[in-house]
């Protein structure tokens, strides 16, 4: 019976594993499902406006003075790193709210500017308000740089 029991239960997850669809981002934002015979169809019929809110963070940056590139991208990060951080609250968007908090904007307008980061520690810049700052993060204490406390 149980061999019996064992061998349908293995057969049940074997058929749940073979048949997956894939759901992945396009490089302009949209979805795209990824069916298990060969084909594929979008989830999301618009292209999102995530370029445009780019651009305004871009744009609000240049007035203010970090004179940033029209087309500025942040830097990607390693996902690895940022999903261990989790733990500790020291992820990217930890860091973006402890610097907009400092400089008393929005999350929204505090734009990286470069990163360098491993599991121990990490060093960022950002344009906040217009104005160049750099932050460091040892372990899961994020500090401006130059403080020691």
């Amino acid at each position: 019976m149980k061999t019996s029991l064992l061998i349908l239960l293995f057969f049940i997850s074997f058929i749940g594993f073979s048949q997956n669809n894939y759901i992945v981002k396009t490089d302009d934002g949209r979805r795209v499902l990824l069916k298990a015979d060969f084909t594929w169809e979008y989830i999301d019929a618009e292209v999102p406006v995530v370029k445009n809110a780019i651009e305004e963070k871009v744009r609000t940056a240049e007035v203010n003075g970090c004179n940033l590139a029209q087309d500025f991208v942040e830097p990607e990060l390693d996902k690895n790193i940022q999903t261990q951080l989790k733990r500790g609250r020291a992820t990217m968007e930890d860091i973006k709210k402890k610097v907009a908090k400092d400089y008393k904007c929005q999350v929204e307008d505090v734009i990286l500017l470069s990163a360098s980061e491993d599991k121990a520690k990490g060093a960022y810049d950002f344009c906040a308000n217009g104005t160049k700052v750099s932050y460091k993060r040892n372990g899961h204490t994020i500090l401006k740089k130059g403080q020691l406390i």
